[in-house]
């Protein structure tokens, strides 16, 4: 396992510019605005040939155990008991702070290598606040600009002790190799948690994990960056290496006025598109609004696998009725994902936890499935026989040949006489076709018309 570090200090210091700049991607929320962080986030830091986990921290407050700021502070505690040295940052341009005197006790106390960085201190006005922080008793401070990435020399200094040898090269499966390698035990599989506000979605994945690794509490969106956590299910006949994906509550796109939370949605998107599998956590007692059909839809347009979790299960009085209603709902307003699957679960008490993973994992599955070229048209010819394509200004379009290009999601391309004037109820007669005769429902499937190439094949 790698070396942890976390990066500490109180709001608006630059502790998630750093974050950034070390893992070379931006990963965590930045903006002016003090607080923007809220959970605790790891990345795979590199600084020359050193490699190390990196923690990104919310902003050290003082503030009642109850309060949002109190559950924010507990985030950080945690971080600190986890890493093996902190990088404590002060604002050189502000000076140092009584909050910065008052932390700087609290790590002295745990008992952790603290590395001191004085950032900001690109400028005139940096230097001064940068000499005054020799006087927290915390060594040598080391002027720093996350920004413009000014003192990594002197960082990478400081860090090469606590990390210990340079890092070996990795090298990174390209993408063809990772859909052919889709079942290697050692790939974690990457799930998103999504939905609107206050569904629950982080006290889900607190649940799955069986400890509050996420911030959660009454308020709704306290989630704000797309925060992903390594975990291992153990299934019936494997352990699955799982990334999940915390996302911030997606609203209707009119509501959103402050930058930060569009922001937020940025990143909860971003999740959408790199994940495999999508939960779309659902209110109970609110399944199917308009926003969660609109989740749904870029969910699948994406090409994600989809599977719908229906929270608060526990507040349901009639659960039969309520969920031959949602069943009925979904096949209803999601015709594009025809039995997908559905879990009713209370995150707050762990009803039907268990209950999860497996149907991920079955939607994960069919989401690579291959199907053989020979399977392929064998039931083509009888579809069309069954069904022939309709006639198009006096000329009837002929299928001549049907192959899988790709999985994640199955996509298939079909070689016909006149391709683009195939009508589309017909592209959904085949495309449900494949779903029925060869048992992937659920995920999106992808039919590409293309005309063949021989220039005679229309006679």
């Amino acid at each position: 396992m790698p070396v942890k570090i976390a990066i500490v200090g109180r709001p608006n210091v630059g502790k998630s510019t750093l974050f950034n700049r070390l893992v070379g991607k931006r990963l965590a929320l930045v903006d002016d605005t003090p607080g923007v962080t809220r959970d605790r986030r790891e990345g795979e830091a590199r600084l020359g040939d050193l490699a190390f986990s990196v923690i990104d921290t919310p902003g050290l407050e003082e503030a009642p155990e109850a309060a949002l700021e109190g559950r924010m502070r507990r985030q950080t505690d945690r971080a600190i008991e986890e890493a093996a040295a902190c990088i404590f940052l002060i604002d050189a341009r502000a000076g140092i702070t009584a909050l910065d005197e008052s932390f700087a006790s609290i790590l002295r106390a745990s008992g952790k290598p603290i590395i001191l960085l004085a950032n900001k201190a690109e400028s005139a006005a940096g230097e001064l606040g940068a000499s005054e922080a020799w006087s927290l008793g915390l060594g040598e401070p080391i002027p720093f600009s996350a920004e413009h990435g000014e003192g990594l020399g002197e960082l990478y200094a400081a860090l090469e002790p606590v990390v210990g040898a340079p890092a070996e090269k990795v090298l990174k499966a390209s993408d063809d190799e990772a859909e052919e390698n889709w079942n290697d035990p050692l790939k974690p599989l990457r799930i998103a948690i999504v939905g609107r506000p206050n569904a629950g979605k982080s006290t889900l994945v607190n649940r799955l994990l069986g400890e509050d690794r996420l911030l959660t509490g009454p308020e709704a969106g306290i989630t704000r960056d797309a925060i992903s956590v390594e975990w291992a299910w153990r299934g019936d006949d494997r352990v699955w290496p799982v990334k999940l994906f915390d996302t911030a509550g997606l609203r209707k796109k009119a509501k959103i006025v402050s930058k930060v939370e569009k922001l937020s949605v940025a990143d909860a998107l971003r999740a959408i598109q790199f994940a495999e599998v999508v939960v779309l956590l659902l209110d109970a007692e609110r399944p199917f609004e308009k926003q969660d059909l609109q989740i749904a839809d870029l969910v699948l347009r994406e090409g994600r696998a989809l599977v719908i979790a229906v929270n608060k299960w526990d507040l349901v009085e009639d659960k039969n009725e309520r969920a031959r209603l949602i069943r009925e709902a979904a096949d209803r307003l999601l015709p594009q994902a025809p039995g997908a699957p559905i879990v009713y679960l209370s995150a707050l008490t762990g009803r039907n936890i268990d209950r999860l993973m497996p149907a991920i994992i079955r939607v994960y599955i069919d989401w690579n499935a291959r199907i053989k070229t020979h399977d392929l048209n064998e039931w083509l010819q009888t579809a069309a026989d069954r069904h022939p394509p309709p006639a198009v200004s006096g000329r009837r379009i002929k299928l001549r040949y049907i192959a899988q290009t790709k999985t994640r999601p199955p996509t298939f391309v079909l070689q016909a006489s006149r391709a683009s004037e195939l009508p589309a109820s017909y592209r959904r007669y085949l495309v449900s076709g494949i779903r029925e005769t060869f048992d992937i429902p659920a995920v999106p499937i992808r039919l590409i018309l293309k005309k063949p190439d021989n220039p005679y094949s229309e006679s």
